[in-house]
């Protein structure tokens, strides 16, 4: 039992931590004025901003399974899974809200 929640939360913390270290990849436009050529770039949002609402509600449903789990039991388990899904859903989608706003960025 022990290397199986061992395995589990080396997973999560990986799962958080290998977003923060993969760089963001620019894109460019590129078109043609009277006499000289203009580039204009475009930021991509990072991964945790795109995905921010499923990564947010995964931890929480993970977090709350392991401390059902250790607390209750398997029982405990289900019930701390929905538990954390339910706070993590309310956390992400009410009390959180994300605001999208995406700027140019000139170079």
């Amino acid at each position: 039992m022990k290397k199986i929640i061992t395995t589990f939360m080396m997973m999560a913390l990986m799962m958080v931590a290998i977003p923060m270290f993969a760089g963001s990849a620019d894109a460019q436009t590129r078109y043609r004025t009277r006499r000289a050529y203009t580039t204009t770039t475009y930021q991509k949002p990072s991964f945790y901003s795109r995905h921010r609402n499923l990564i947010n509600i995964g931890i929480g449903t993970a977090a709350g399974a392991l401390l059902g789990g250790l607390i209750g039991g398997k029982k405990g388990a289900l019930i701390g899974t929905a538990a954390g899904a339910g706070g993590a859903a309310l956390y992400t989608y009410k009390l959180n809200p994300k605001t999208n706003r995406y700027y140019r960025v000139y170079r």
